[in-house]
C-alpha cells in the first residue's frame, strides 16, 4: 500500500471514530448525562481543540449540571469563532461564578450588545446591575464565623442539613451504589445522627432508620413536620425509564414503628415540572418549596402551599418577584420570627448560589445578601438554624472543602464588651460661719438617672464619704439631705468622663471619680446675702444677671419644700428714708415676682424692703462700702411639716 492510500486510511478511521464519538456524546448529552457526555466531548476536543459543537456541548454541560465555573474556557473558545448573545451571556456567568466581575460585567456587556430580544436585554441588564451591587452588600450577622464541619463530611456529597428533636438529618453520597450520570458523582441517600445543638454525633451517622433509601436515584434536600412524623423531600434523577422524568417531593409518614412506603404529593400538579428543596412552616401547616411550573420569573422560583382539610398541602402560590428574581430560588427556610432565608443566584451576590434574607415590610418583603463572611463566589445554600439566629448549618462547595457539597457549622462569635465600671466617690461637708468647710457625716444622699428615677441612695459614714457605681455617657442628679441643714441637688454627668469604646483594652476597666457636696446650715431667721443682685438705677426690674442668681434660690425653695422665706432687699444710706423704703419693696416684691413665675408657690414668699434701715456698714464712704450695703437677702422664717 502506498503512502498516500496509508494516510487516506488513517484520516477516514479518525473521521469515523470522531463521528461515532460525536454521536455518542449527543446522545448522552441529550439524555442529560453531563459528565458522561463531557467525557465523550473533551475526547473529539483532543483531536480537534477548535471544534465549534464540541465546545458548546462541554460548556453547556457544565452548566447544565451546575458547574458553570468550569465552563469559562469553552465558551471563550465559542465566542473566538462566533459571537453570539448566549455565548457571551454565559462566559459572563462563568466569569461571575470564579469572582472576576470585571471580566464578566465586560461579556454581559458584549452580550448586550448582541440581541435585541426585550427578555435577553432584561437579564443582561439584571446581571450587570447586580454586579454594580456587589460592593454595597453587608454583614447581615456581621460576627457570624462559619467552619467546614470536616468530621461530619466526606470526599463525596453532603447537604441540606436540618435539626429535628435531637437529630441532625442531612443529604450524603456516602454508602451509595452507582453514580449519577449527569455529574459523575454518586447518587444520595438520607442520613441522620444525634445532635446537641451544632455539636453532632459524627461517629453515629447511619441511614435514615425505618426508611428505605432506593437505589439509582436521588434522594434530596429533606422537610420534617415539627411533630416528627413526616418527612418530604426531593426523589428524582433516577435511572429507570418507568420512572418519573423529573425531580419531585415525595412524602413518608411514621406509622407502627417505621416510615410508609413514598408518596408522590398533589402539590408537585404536573410529572414534568420540577419541584424541590422542601421546608415546614414552623407551625406545620405550610410548605415552601422551589419549582419550575409556569407562571413563575424565572428558573425556579419559591412556592408556598397550605395544608388542606385531609393533611395533604394544596393551592401553591408563587412567593411573588420581589423574592424570586430572573434566576433560581432554593432552599427556603422560615424562620420563627417569619422571616425566609433562601439560596439565590439572581438577586446581588458573589457568584453562584448566595443565601439571603427576606423580610416583611409595609412596602413587601426586603431581601438581603447574609454578606460576604457567609457566601462566597461558590455555591452556599440550604441554611437552617440550631439556635435561632446565632448558631446553625449551611452547604457550600466553596474552595477548601472536604469533598464536593459539605455541611459546615456557623455561631455567633460577637466579643464580649468590654465593661466600664464608673465609681462616684461622693463627700458631704457643711459651711461654717467663717466660710471655711467641715466633714458632715451621716448625710443622706439619693442618685436618680435622667429620668428622675430613684437609683440609690445611702448615708455618708463618719468621714463623710460614700460611693455610687455609674454607667458611662449618661447624666445623674444628686440631692443630699440632713436635718438642720438646707437640703441641695446638683447635677452630674459621666459623658465624657471615660475612655472611648476603641480605646479600651482591658475586659474590665474601671473609673473613680470624686465630687463633693456641701450643705448650709438652716437657722431660722438667719439672714443669707444672695451674690450678685443688681438693679439699674432707680428701677426694680429683674435683670437677666440677677435672674442668674434667683434660680440658685429657686432651687433651694425646690430642695427644701418645707420652708417659708422672707426675701428682703437693702438700700444704701444716700437718699431720704421714704424713697429708699419705697424703692427696696418694689425690689424685693419683683424677685418675689419672679421667683413665683418659676413654678415656687407664692405663700412660701414674702417681700420686704427695708431701705436704708439694716446698713452693714453704716459710715460707707467709698463705693464699695455702699454696695455692700445694696444688698438682697433672704432668711427661712418658718419650717413647715
Amino acid at each position: 500500500m502506498n503512502r498516500l492510500a496509508i494516510i487516506l486510511l488513517v484520516t477516514l478511521v479518525t473521521l469515523g471514530s470522531c463521528t461515532s464519538l460525536f454521536q455518542k456524546g449527543q446522545n448522552q448529552f441529550q439524555a442529560g448525562e453531563y459528565q458522561l457526555a463531557i467525557n465523550t466531548f473533551s475526547r473529539v476536543l483532543e483531536e480537534d481543540p477548535e471544534n465549534k459543537e464540541a465546545n458548546l456541548y462541554v460548556a453547556e454541560s457544565y452548566r447544565l449540571s451546575n458547574r458553570v465555573e468550569k465552563s469559562k474556557a469553552y465558551y471563550e473558545k465559542l465566542v473566538e469563532n462566533e459571537e453570539s448573545f448566549e455565548s457571551y451571556y454565559r462566559l459572563g456567568l462563568s466569569l461571575k461564578s470564579q469572582g472576576k466581575y470585571k471580566e464578566a460585567e465586560e461579556a454581559f456587556v458584549k452580550a448586550k450588545n448582541l440581541t435585541l430580544d426585550d427578555n435577553y436585554q432584561t437579564w443582561v441588564n439584571k446581571e450587570i446591575e447586580n454586579l454594580n451591587k456587589i460592593s454595597e452588600i453587608e454583614d447581615v450577622f456581621p460576627f457570624l464565623q462559619v467552619e467546614n464541619y470536616k468530621l461530619l463530611n466526606t470526599s463525596g456529597i453532603d447537604y441540606s442539613p436540618i435539626v429535628s428533636e435531637g437529630f441532625l438529618y442531612f443529604t450524603s453520597s456516602r454508602q451509595a451504589s452507582g453514580l449519577y450520570p449527569a455529574t459523575g458523582q454518586p447518587y444520595t441517600k438520607l442520613f441522620r445522627t444525634k445532635a446537641d445543638g451544632i455539636k453532632v454525633d459524627v461517629q453515629g451517622i447511619q441511614a435514615l432508620p425505618e426508611f428505605r433509601n432506593e437505589e439509582g436515584l436521588n434522594q434530596g434536600a429533606i422537610a420534617i413536620s415539627p411533630d416528627g412524623n413526616t418527612i418530604i423531600y426531593a426523589r428524582g434523577n433516577s435511572t429507570s425509564a418507568k420512572d418519573l422524568p423529573d425531580v419531585h417531593l415525595f412524602v413518608s409518614y411514621f406509622r407502627g414503628g417505621g416510615f410508609t412506603q413514598p408518596i408522590w404529593m398533589p402539590v408537585n400538579e404536573d410529572e414534568f415540572y420540577y419541584n424541590t428543596t422542601p421546608a415546614y412552616s414552623p407551625d406545620g401547616n405550610e410548605l415552601y418549596f422551589s419549582s419550575n411550573r409556569p407562571g413563575g420569573t424565572g428558573g425556579l422560583d419559591l412556592y408556598r402551599a397550605t395544608k388542606l382539610a385531609n393533611g395533604d398541602f394544596g393551592n401553591a402560590v408563587n412567593l411573588g418577584p420581589q423574592i424570586n428574581s430572573h434566576g433560581n430560588e432554593m432552599f427556603p427556610f422560615v424562620a420563627p420570627d417569619g422571616k425566609i432565608y433562601f439560596a439565590s443566584d439572581g438577586h446581588p451576590g458573589f457568584g453562584k448560589l448566595d443565601i439571603f434574607v427576606a423580610e416583611r415590610t409595609d412596602k413587601g418583603w426586603e431581601v438581603k445578601n447574609l454578606g460576604s463572611n457567609v457566601n462566597t463566589v461558590a455555591d452556599d445554600f440550604g441554611i437552617t438554624f440550631t439556635k435561632y439566629p446565632t448558631e446553625g448549618f449551611l452547604s457550600s462547595n466553596r474552595e477548601g472543602g472536604v469533598g464536593d457539597d459539605d455541611i459546615y457549622y456557623f455561631e455567633d462569635k460577637t466579643p464580649k464588651p468590654k465593661v466600664v465600671n464608673v465609681f462616684l466617690n461622693v463627700t458631704t461637708k457643711e459651711k461654717k460661719d467663717d466660710g471655711s468647710e467641715a466633714v458632715l457625716p451621716q448625710t443622706r444622699v439619693v442618685l436618680y438617672d435622667a429620668s428622675n428615677k430613684n437609683i440609690g441612695g445611702d448615708f455618708s459614714n463618719q468621714n463623710g464619704r460614700l460611693r455610687f457605681t455609674l454607667a458611662p455617657d449618661q447624666n445623674f442628679s444628686i440631692i443630699a439631705s440632713k436635718s438642720g441643714y438646707f437640703s441641695k441637688s446638683m447635677t452630674y454627668s459621666t459623658v465624657g468622663k471615660t475612655p472611648r469604646p476603641e480605646e479600651l483594652i482591658q475586659d474590665v476597666t474601671n473609673v473613680t471619680l470624686d465630687t463633693t457636696i456641701v450643705l448650709d446650715a438652716l437657722i431660722l431667721e438667719r439672714a443669707i446675702v444672695l451674690e450678685n443682685i443688681y438693679y439699674d438705677l432707680d428701677k426694680a426690674d429683674i435683670r437677666p444677671d440677677a435672674a442668674l442668681e434667683l434660680d440658685k434660690l429657686v432651687q433651694i425653695l425646690k430642695d427644701n419644700p418645707t420652708i417659708r422665706i422672707e426675701l428682703s432687699s437693702h438700700t444704701d444710706a444716700r437718699a431720704s428714708d421714704a424713697y429708699n423704703d419705697a424703692l427696696s419693696q418694689r425690689r424685693a416684691e419683683s424677685a418675689v415676682a419672679y421667683i413665683v413665675s418659676q413654678g415656687i408657690d407664692a405663700s412660701r414668699l414674702v417681700a420686704k424692703g427695708y431701705g436704708k434701715r439694716q446698713l452693714i456698714i453704716k459710715d460707707a464712704q467709698t463705693e464699695e462700702e455702699h454696695q455692700v450695703n445694696r444688698r438682697t437677702e433672704f432668711k427661712v422664717i418658718e419650717i413647715t411639716n
